[in-house]
């Protein structure tokens, strides 16, 4: 291609991509491709922006094809200008980026150390919630065994109830609890 032959193609680019002629794009990108990713890559420092850079610069000069003038500039001069927005636009979204870690991390700093406190706090919920799924009465006669300190008997009487089956309520709801709290250790530690 001469060189006269080759800038009246260049100059004939930016009309046809106008009239949205998808080949006008595939030639502007086998032409300038390489100098959008430089400038990218030059301005972004890592080779992976770059090229994300360089797709979305020909998809934007694809979608805003309709404002293209070119009596304004050139292909590469509107490339270039495309390349910088797109280029600025990351730029920012890594200074979001980083000032949303330093955020957390500074909220993570004043967030008090888990205490023992809050581990039995845990324990109480998940107990609770084993308690609850036992149904009745075995889930009321182990809680008036440990949390009002009833004995056998007293249980017995309160819930006219053999002192066998209170018994037997017991020793079967302590199983429960013992397997359903060695579940949910197997899956903490999964």
């Amino acid at each position: 291609m001469s060189g006269e032959s080759g800038e009246a193609a260049a100059a004939d680019l930016l009309p046809r991509l106008k009239d949205g002629d998808q080949a006008a794009l595939a030639e502007l990108f086998h032409q300038h491709a390489t100098l959008v990713h430089t400038l990218a890559l030059r301005l972004l420092g890592d080779h992976h922006e770059a090229e994300e850079v360089t797709q979305r610069v020909f998809v934007a000069a694809w979608r805003s094809r309709h404002t293209i003038d070119p009596a304004r500039g050139s292909a590469p001069g509107w490339l270039v200008g495309i390349t910088r927005h797109v280029v600025a636009d990351r730029l920012a979204q890594r200074a979001r980026v980083v000032r949303d870690l330093q955020a957390a991390r500074t909220r993570a700093a004043t967030l008090p150390e888990p205490t023992a406190l809050d581990a039995t706090v845990i324990d109480r919920v998940l107990i609770a919630q084993l308690l609850d799924s036992l149904g009745e009465p075995r889930a009321g006669v182990l809680r008036l065994a440990f949390v009002d300190d009833l004995t056998h008997d007293q249980i017995a009487t309160r819930l006219q109830l053999p002192l066998g089956t209170v018994k037997s309520h017991l020793r079967r709801g302590l199983l429960q609890l013992r397997d359903g709290l060695e579940g949910v250790g197997n899956d903490a530690s999964d």
